[in-house]
């Protein structure tokens, strides 16, 4: 069975930059951050997978980036350009459903199509 571990969670000011970090035992083809806020459902930020391929939520294109590290088993989120309205609780998340696109499998930030999920870290963005 898969196990993910989030680290990295911190308190930053607006503007700031943070790395996230994800631990897992097993890799799986689809590997994705998400994030929550209180009263909402868990919201995508991203995946990868493992063909390298990544794919972001809009409201974090051009300032997240995920990166795989995997001869260490290690997942990350690089986040920079950081906002108030980026603070929440973030997950780690994999054995993703893989879709057919077309001419490529895809991935879907949709919560409902992740199996395993981390406990999650903090990340509160200051004004």
């Amino acid at each position: 069975q898969v196990k993910l571990t989030e680290s990295g969670g911190d308190s930053v000011q607006s503007g700031g930059s943070l790395s996230l970090s994800c631990s897992y035992t097993t890799s799986t083809s689809c590997m994705a951050w998400f994030r929550q806020v209180p009263g909402k459902g868990r919201e995508g930020v991203g995946y990868m997978m493992d063909d390298g391929r990544t794919d972001y939520a809009d409201s974090v294109k051009g300032r997240f980036i995920i990166t795989q590290d995997i001869a260490n088993n290690m997942l990350y989120l690089r986040m920079n350009g950081l906002r108030p309205d980026d603070t929440a609780t973030y997950y780690c998340a994999a054995g993703g459903a893989r879709y057919w696109s077309g001419d490529h499998y895809e991935c879907k930030l949709r919560e409902d199509t992740w199996l395993v999920w981390g406990q999650g870290t903090q990340v509160t963005v200051s004004s």
